[in-house]
């Protein structure tokens, strides 16, 4: 499992460097030089993944410009000391969350996630925590990826099924259903109880 964690954190350097090569380099072969180590990284990812090339190719060498980590919002909302999760399709439950929206702010896109996965209005309150993902959750990502928590206070609303969630409910640190660890995990579960809990909270990051 490290030997392949290893190889996927040298896929994403090589990307990495590449993307930015082809960004600013001005050399038509420093270029060509560029795209050869930008196809030996997606090359290396479908190695280690499985996963065909061309897959590899969309998901991984399909940004432009300096390669910086992409957000994702979680937000914690609490009713009677329990935690709001969603069910996705899967059968398995999460923080509602996603993707930041380019064209909105963390805070905006933590409550519109709230409210097209959990039916709810909710106000946001405070960052409990910005997350590297690669520490915390698995399986590995072929991204860089900072997990932004939300303290969130529900103002109304009512659930319906839609099409991410199937289902929502409050539960208790100690009665978790399946967790969807690529997204919420136990342990980020249980540091969101701490926050709602503490009188004082200062934001966790890594």
């Amino acid at each position: 499992m490290e030997t392949i964690n290893q190889i996927t954190r040298w896929a994403a350097e090589l990307q990495s460097l590449a993307q930015a090569g082809l960004t600013y380099g001005k050399d038509a072969y420093d270029h060509e030089r560029y795209q050869r180590i930008r196809d030996i990284s997606a090359e290396m990812m479908a190695d280690t993944t499985g996963l065909p090339i061309e897959k590899v190719k969309d998901v991984f060498c399909d940004e432009k410009g300096y390669q910086t980590p992409k957000l994702d919002t979680r937000a914690a909302l609490f009713k009677e000391g329990k935690i709001l999760l969603v069910q996705e399709r899967d059968g398995l439950w999460a923080l509602p969350g996603g993707w930041v929206d380019a064209d909105l702010s963390v805070k905006e896109n933590a409550l519109k996630e709230v409210k097209e996965e959990a039916g709810l209005d909710a106000r946001a309150i405070k960052v409990i925590a910005l997350l590297d993902r690669k520490k915390h959750n698995l399986p590995p990502s072929v991204h860089g990826i900072c997990k932004v928590f939300v303290l969130c206070e529900e103002m109304g609303g009512q659930f319906a099924p839609n099409l991410e969630t199937i289902a929502s409910g409050y539960f208790a640190l100690e009665a978790l259903p399946p967790l969807a660890e690529s997204k919420t995990t136990q342990a980020q579960i249980r540091l969101c109880f701490e926050a709602y809990r503490a009188k004082h909270w200062e934001a966790v990051f890594d």
